[in-house]
């Protein structure tokens, strides 16, 4: 016989809720949004299907909401605050994917970006999924591009040629994490990393950056 699921406390809905989102984000960076059911769901959560589904009424909704509220925070956490709060643009790039780098190598695997596996995923297929991944697009993008224009050479750019570097800059390291997930090593991330320094410095996008906070 299955076990029956086990029923959550209905008392924290905020805390059944964030549950099922953590483990769906883990699940959709594992094996894809496609490939993992509601059944999956049931079964890492060990909720009933009437209670998560009282919480979220579809798999896309589960979908959203992951993109929303975790895969979102996850670009703020590991690339904008850091480079907001750089000293300087280059190094801000070079402490992100150091620490990148490092965590790879600590868990022994590389799961991949989880914006760049649901962009990939899902963006040409679903109207709703490709705006929600490209909100968080966006957001870097002009992040990035602020930073930029506090450098020396970004003050000389006009908005355009600045959000274009910032495109550049995203574009590397998300094809350098493509590469570095295919073959399972940090490689591509070291050499695109080394690569972006050469280009901050050459391009003057590295000094002049003001600290956003002491």
């Amino acid at each position: 016989m299955n076990p029956k699921p086990h029923r959550t406390r209905q008392n924290n809905p905020d805390g059944m809720r964030n549950h099922v989102l953590d483990v769906a984000a883990d699940l959709f960076q594992a094996n894809g949004y496609h490939a993992t059911s509601i059944n999956d769901l049931l079964q890492k959560t060990r909720l009933s299907g009437g209670a998560l589904h009282h919480h979220f009424p579809t798999k896309k909704s589960i979908g959203l909401a992951v993109i929303k509220e975790r895969v979102a925070p996850a670009v703020r956490e590991t690339w904008i605050d850091p480079i907001r709060t750089a000293v300087s643009l280059r190094k801000g790039v070079a402490s992100v994917f150091a620490d990148i780098i490092a965590g790879l190598e600590a868990r022994g695997a590389v799961s991949g970006c989880p914006l760049n596996n649901l962009a990939l995923e899902l963006s040409r297929h679903d109207a709703d999924f490709r705006k929600a991944i490209d909100a968080i697009f966006s957001e870097w993008r002009a992040a990035m591009t602020e930073s930029i224009s506090r450098t020396d050479g970004g003050a000389r750019l006009d908005k355009t040629k600045r959000s274009d570097a910032a495109a550049f800059i995203i574009s590397v390291y998300s094809g350098a994490m493509a590469l570095a997930k295919s073959s399972q090593t940090a490689s591509a991330l070291r050499s695109a990393a080394d690569i972006l320094s050469k280009w901050l410095r050459d391009h003057h996008l590295e000094s002049g950056h003001k600290t956003a906070r002491a």
